[in-house]
């Protein structure tokens, strides 16, 4: 799974910050890192250094294999709030989407049996 992040120009520590993402996606994306063949992390500040409520946005997407990309969104207060929400969030979607995939109406789908 290759992750790549971006930040705008109103994001501080860039370099630690992006080890910090990587590890947080790797983690709270384990589970589907076989699934997945790219991340995309897009880090930002609303309001351009002025302060106020949930400024912060992440946007996260990802590229199942051989499926169309799902993105999520999530904003806080801060950097890491977003994150660990979106994070959250893409974690749900997989699950949902990957499970629809191998189970059909609360039995396992005939496309995973071994016939």
């Amino acid at each position: 799974m290759q992750i790549q992040v971006n930040t705008d120009d109103n994001i501080e520590g860039r370099e630690a910050l992006e080890v910090h993402v990587q590890s947080e996606i790797s983690s709270g994306l384990s589970r589907f890192s076989e699934h997945i063949t790219r991340v995309e992390v897009h880090l930002s500040d609303e309001n351009a250094g002025k302060s106020g409520n949930a400024d912060k946005r992440c946007l996260i997407e990802a590229r199942p294999s051989g499926q169309q990309p799902v993105s999520v969104t999530n904003q806080a207060p801060s950097v890491e709030e977003a994150l660990h929400g979106a994070v959250r969030k893409l974690k749900n979607l997989l699950e949902t989407k990957f499970g629809q995939l191998h189970d059909h109406k609360g039995a396992a789908s005939i496309r995973d049996a071994n016939l």
